[in-house]
């Protein structure tokens, strides 16, 4: 156990505490990041006299790919060693002083207090090394160990993101002093709040770039959140949808479909990511995604996007002989492609939005797209855009053809694969 005597912050120590406080509030206010927050700690901590030698922060979160972020901190290197891991506990997590301190907690242990801690002399006839990873810092020369977790809201769940988790160790012979623990666990709140609060928006921009892709999430999690806030771009409109997609859905079983869209929607996705194509939305087994006209020219935009159908042509047919070997159903994809001006904003009910493009341009790509089975093509474009995308690229005349909705015929283009 690691009591927590009284303070007077009338002396050297409270004084420090306070300064220490103070600072974290302030960095807080100012928006700091987790990393440099906690980097900023450990280091105050050293020039306060603690004889800190590693710390270790980790908390979870909200993202499609990543269970959460740790930051290592060493005092004989300069700056943080951040890290990210999955979604699912690996064994150094399983076998940790802080799954022991999380399973304490949720056998009642720890309830109605939101801190869990636990020390451990590293060495000497008192060392304890129940844990591999004490044993790794004890033979580097380690002499103490403190694990703490701070805990958000009365019932928080920490596996869900509530809290957050840190270790210090110690190479001083006779381990960390008492006004050494006094002093770096006085100011874990508020470091706690702090770095909370980064954290808050790191995920909030997450979630966001995810649902929204990333530059709408980055423009509504800016302030673009006003219904009918819309401005006329440029883009490049790309329009993908998977080919008798109903009768694979009314023979497969529901997961195996679910499967077969996510691998597609990968596969398509991938391309676009390195090029700056922007998806807008899943529909379906349909697919919008745009290429805004900011930093390149149009020439270069089309290029990109005709670069990133051909890599994601090629990718799906690997992915369909893959899935031929596994017995599994496959997916043929078509894709159009045009360019066009598009009103981007919000669109919707007061109070359900959805940032999206709408207007003609929007309308003739997906139109483009259903002449792909007939004229047995995998990828089509508007004569618009194989005008701007230049000679040189691939593009074959197949003539005009009826648009449905639209009142005259439109030439269309093949992209030779």
């Amino acid at each position: 156990m690691v009591e927590r005597r009284p303070i007077s912050y009338d002396g050297p120590l409270g004084r420090r505490i306070i300064e220490l406080h103070v600072w974290a509030v302030r960095q807080g206010l100012l928006g700091a990041t987790a990393e440099a927050l906690f980097d900023g700690y450990c280091r105050r901590l050293v020039d306060a006299g603690v004889p800190l030698w590693r710390g270790y922060a980790a908390m979870r979160t909200l993202h499609p790919q990543w269970g959460g972020y740790g930051y290592s901190w060493r005092r004989e290197f300069v700056g943080i060693e951040p890290q990210q891991f999955g979604r699912a506990y690996g064994p150094n997590w399983l076998q940790s002083p802080f799954a022991y301190l999380l399973r304490q907690a949720q056998t009642g242990a720890g309830e109605g207090n939101p801190w869990l801690h636990l020390r451990r002399r590293l060495s000497g006839s008192a060392a304890q090394l129940d844990f591999p990873v004490l044993e790794e810092l004890a033979a580097e020369g380690g002499s103490d160990y403190l694990a703490e977790i701070v805990r958000f809201g009365a019932e928080g769940d920490l596996s869900h993101g509530t809290g957050i988790a840190y270790s210090f160790a110690t190479d001083r012979p006779r381990g960390f002093r008492d006004d050494d623990l006094a002093l770096l666990r006085a100011v874990l709140p508020a470091l706690s709040l702090a770095m909370m609060t980064h954290a808050g928006h790191t995920i909030a921009a997450s979630l966001l770039a995810a649902y929204l892709g990333e530059d709408a999430g980055r423009r509504v999690h800016s302030g673009a959140i006003e219904r009918g806030s819309v401005e006329s771009i440029r883009a490049v409109l790309w329009y993908a949808d998977m080919r008798g997609f109903t009768a694979i859905a009314d023979t497969t079983p529901g997961h195996a479909v679910i499967e077969l869209l996510n691998e597609v929607f990968e596969t398509l996705t991938a391309s676009l990511r390195e090029r700056g194509g922007q998806v807008l939305k899943f529909m379906g087994d349909g697919m919008l995604a745009i290429f805004p006209a900011l930093a390149k020219t149009e020439l270069q935009i089309c290029r990109d996007a005709i670069d990133a159908a051909r890599e994601a042509m090629r990718r799906l047919d690997w992915v369909n002989r893959r899935r031929a070997e596994a017995s599994k159903p496959n997916a043929e994809v078509d894709l159009a492609l045009h360019i066009g001006e598009v009103l981007y904003g919000n669109v919707g009910a007061a109070d359900r939005l959805d940032f999206t493009v709408i207007g003609p341009a929007v309308n003739e790509a997906a139109r483009i797209e259903t002449l792909c089975e007939p004229l047995g093509r995998k990828v089509l474009v508007s004569a618009e855009f194989a005008l701007a995308a230049g000679t040189c690229t691939g593009l074959r005349p197949l003539g005009r053809h009826r648009l449905r909705g639209v009142r005259e015929p439109r030439a269309v283009h093949a992209l030779d694969l």
